[in-house]
């Protein structure tokens, strides 16, 4: 990816380059615009009921930044082009969805202080690739114990998250 982030010693001085990625993605319409800067915390294929029947698909590749990564890059009032909602029995969890075509574009997990966007979102190239792929690809299966399809792929299967919880395959 061409782009990356820059460190800065004051607001008139821009330093040497990080070497961390900027990875942009958004809503289906393009009204909802997001970036998150540097290496993700988790990338896997969910399988969890919630992103099942957030997302009507039977998984999603949930990418986890950390809280400070994340930032919204549509004009603001940012609110004005997005609604936030919670489940009942996660209100720490706010997910935001697009006021236009209804695109759920990422999560805020509060308690953990984390930010999960949904790869298929992420920005493409030309030839309809993920741009910066290879740094966003799963790594794994969570959730796996409540998938609606068996997936035969190398990558682990876990009944939670990625090492913190029981392997299934």
């Amino acid at each position: 990816m061409d782009e990356t982030a820059t460190a800065t010693s004051n607001s008139n001085e821009i330093d040497a380059p990080t070497s961390r990625k900027i990875y942009k993605g958004g809503c289906f319409c393009g009204n909802v615009t997001y970036q998150v800067i540097g290496p993700p915390i988790l990338s896997a294929y969910c399988h969890c009921t919630l992103c099942q029947r957030v997302n009507a698909s039977p998984f999603i590749l949930s990418v986890h930044f950390p809280a400070a990564s994340f930032s919204w890059s549509h004009a603001a009032p940012h609110e004005s082009n997005m609604d936030p909602y919670a489940i009942h029995h996660k209100p720490w969890k706010v997910r935001w969805r697009c006021k236009n075509c209804g695109s759920v574009v990422a999560s805020n997990n509060t308690k953990l202080d984390k930010w999960s966007i949904w790869g298929a979102q992420l920005e493409r190239d030309s030839a309809g690739r993920i741009i910066g792929w290879d740094e966003v690809k799963p790594t794994a299966h969570i959730f796996y114990d409540t998938r609606l399809v068996d997936v035969a792929d190398d990558l682990g299967k876990w009944t939670g998250y990625e090492n913190e919880s029981e392997r299934i395959g």
